[in-house]
């Protein structure tokens, strides 16, 4: 007879799943990427190490998770900020301004994610990541483009020069270090975003009021 799984053992494993990489997630956002290890990830998850191995054969595949999982997250709030704007050149500002205060907000897990040397091989994944968020970005700039907000322009390309800006400026090696105040962290985000709008071709006065237009969550404007 062949063994199926019932319904709360398959919502007990996946709940399982969760917590590890939950735990993976903590790990990261506390010590970046060299702190998310095997033993360590199970104390946190309070499992054996050998169920971390179970659901994640290998560190590469948990990390691999990791940023894949921190990435559809990130792309879910942009979509959803973008989408509750009111026109496309809104929805373009609420996108870049949802990017940088997802990077703002964890400074450590988002250097993690993007580039910080790691001992396994995670190169499709971090590329996964940037090019779906760069997609959303794309996809912004040309809605703008065809309601004429913005001139005709190479999207893809405006919008990975963009994304990379953003990556560069609030987490790389020359990003500030003194954004644990709420203010500015808040003043980081509107320029960064002010930057991004004109960059793409949005006139001046027409920026700043989409950057003071432009919901930044409360609850991310706190010390990374």
């Amino acid at each position: 007879m062949v063994y199926r799984r019932t319904h709360q053992v398959v919502k007990r494993l996946a709940a399982r799943r969760s917590a590890i990489l939950s735990a993976a997630r903590d790990a990261a956002a506390d010590g970046g990427m060299a702190a998310v290890q095997i033993a360590p990830v199970a104390v946190r998850a309070n499992v054996a190490a050998g169920t971390v191995y179970r659901y994640f054969p290998s560190k590469a595949e948990l990390i691999s998770e990791l940023i894949a999982e921190v990435s559809r997250d990130e792309l879910t709030a942009i979509r959803r900020a973008a989408d509750a704007a009111p026109g496309p050149s809104s929805a373009l500002a609420a996108a870049v301004t949802t990017i940088a205060v997802h990077v703002l907000s964890q400074r450590k897990l988002a250097w993690g994610i993007l580039a910080e040397p790691v001992d396994v091989d995670v190169t499709a994944s971090r590329l996964a990541s940037r090019r779906d968020i760069s997609g959303e970005i794309a996809a912004r700039i040309d809605n703008a483009v065809r309601a004429g907000h913005l001139p005709a322009q190479d999207t893809a390309l405006a919008a990975t020069a963009l994304l990379g800006a953003l990556h560069e400026a609030l987490v790389g090696p020359l990003a500030p270090s003194n954004l644990d105040d709420p203010a500015r962290l808040r003043d980081a985000v509107q320029t960064v975003t002010l930057l991004g709008l004109r960059a793409v071709g949005v006139m001046d006065a027409r920026a700043r009021g989409l950057v003071v237009q432009a919901t930044t969550p409360a609850k991310a404007l706190v010390g990374a």
